[in-house]
């Protein structure tokens, strides 16, 4: 049932539909094995296990991604590996830095390693790698521009600069700058509730 619709409503309609046509729904497999035309005193069962089809479906889907997710995290991503690796990326460059084409580079690339070992690569492969080599050289401006809009706010809005702490047990006095800390955040506390 789940490899028929999405979800239980798609596989509710396309029933429905099949229904109004004069065609037969017979489940050969799974829960309701045998049992045809899925309206009267059997649609209940047939949504009730269209929607466990759907959750199913839905949780395979959430533990794919997590199980991605972790593994990106981990430095692993899946699929195939890249065709233009940075050797060939390097030779691009400096073949363009000298007024080359990329159709007058691609004929001295040559595939290391994978189905297409020993090929030359596709100009659009080549172009594909050029504007991610373009996005990681914008990357650090970006990156840098962030930090000082986040300087800009943090000054604006009055954000205290991170610091080292420690970790206090409940029997130790605190330390002038923690007490005034503390005050502070005391009198904002007061000052927001009575504003309110």
């Amino acid at each position: 049932m789940k490899r028929l619709g999405r979800d239980a409503a798609e596989l509710t309609a396309l029933a429905d539909h099949l229904t109004a046509h004069g065609l037969v729904l017979e489940m050969l497999a799974g829960p309701l094995p045998g049992m045809d035309d899925p309206s009267g005193p059997g649609r209940l069962l047939f949504a009730f296990f269209a929607a466990m089809a759907e959750t199913e479906r839905e949780n395979i889907r959430e533990s794919t991604l997590e199980g991605l997710d972790a593994a990106a995290r981990k430095g692993k991503h899946g699929g195939r590996p890249p065709v233009v690796i940075e050797d060939m990326l390097h030779t691009v460059l400096r073949g363009r830095a000298n007024g080359e084409s990329v159709e007058q580079i691609q004929p001295d690339l040559i595939i290391p390693t994978g189905k297409r070992k020993g090929q030359t690569p596709s100009v659009a492969s080549i172009y594909r790698a050029l504007a991610e080599h373009e996005k990681r050289q914008a990357y650090p401006e970006a990156v840098q521009a962030a930090h000082a809009d986040f300087a800009d706010l943090r000054d604006a809005y009055d954000i205290p600069h991170p610091r080292r702490t420690r970790i206090r047990r409940p029997d130790d006095t605190l330390t002038p700058e923690e007490a005034g800390d503390r005050d502070r955040f005391h009198a904002r506390v007061l000052q927001a509730t009575e504003t309110e």
